[in-house]
């Protein structure tokens, strides 16, 4: 193989339908239905839940049936141009099936030294780069849960994808959009309670997010149309609304554990 030094600078990806996207929050807030809105959307089911809605979907219970889907979308004799782990939770935890099965042990801390973690994490790596690598899209779908984190002046709650932490520092790496679904209370001009399921795209200590692009953003609702509408600049032209003015980070939550500027730090 020849390799050869650029000449020119690459152009930023400003193609929806390209980007890596992990979407995680709590159960039943509409991840899956945000994500079927995505361009000619295929789902790896990988767990029971999406039979309200209409989607081309591959039951992929696992790992191997994970691997041949993966395979058949590789070849490219297809329509599809989104790609969706629903739930990259259970993907994971097929893939360290596997690997112990593979290797006949019951879990990765059976093999000394720490080769059955590692084993586990290079197969993980490398079909997940695999599939980013392919010319479609990809959403990773994760729920949400809150973890203490210690520093030296106390602790605080931070929100983050369930994943397990040798599964989700891949990720994290990988993906170049992580969105926080979530949920915020606020009143309408009659005084009623009105709750808001929104995305929020920036970092905050309180909560994992992130955009690498730099176009969305620090939140918006959970509507594909306002997001695509954000991410490409355009006016939206559709009933979706933005979130009350004023309600960023630091909104009230429906979930008091997931309040982001609501997170006390105990001293």
């Amino acid at each position: 193989m020849t390799v050869t030094l650029p000449t020119t600078k690459t152009k930023p990806t400003t193609d929806l339908a390209k980007q890596s996207i992990l979407l995680y929050g709590v159960p039943k807030l509409g991840k899956s239905s945000f994500a079927s809105q995505f361009p000619e959307a295929m789902f790896f089911e990988c767990e029971p839940g999406l039979n309200h809605l209409e989607v081309f979907k591959v039951p992929t219970y696992s790992w191997e049936a994970f691997l041949e889907a993966c395979k058949l979308l590789a070849k490219g004799d297809h329509n599809f141009k989104t790609l969706v782990i629903d739930t990259v939770d259970n993907a994971f935890k097929m893939c360290s099936d596997y690997v112990c099965a593979k290797h006949g042990i019951e879990y990765e801390g059976d093999m000394g030294h720490g080769k059955g973690w590692a084993l586990v994490k290079n197969e993980w790596h490398r079909v997940l780069t695999r599939l980013a690598s392919l010319p479609y899209g990809l959403i990773l779908i994760s729920h949400a849960v809150d973890k203490t984190i210690e520093t030296r002046t106390g602790e605080y709650t931070k929100t983050t994808p369930s994943l397990p932490d040798r599964a989700r520092n891949v990720v994290l790496g990988l993906v170049d959009i992580i969105l926080y679904g979530d949920s915020v209370s606020r009143k309408d001009a009659a005084g009623n309670l009105v709750v808001d399921r929104v995305l929020r795209t920036k970092p905050h200590p309180t909560y994992e997010a992130g955009d690498r692009t730099g176009r969305l953003p620090e939140m918006l609702p959970l509507d594909y149309a306002a997001f695509n509408s954000a991410f490409s600049g355009t006016a939206l032209n559709s009933t979706a609304q933005s979130p009350a003015p004023g309600k960023g980070p630091a909104a009230s939550s429906s979930n008091p554990g997931s309040t982001p500027a609501g997170k006390a730090v105990k001293q």
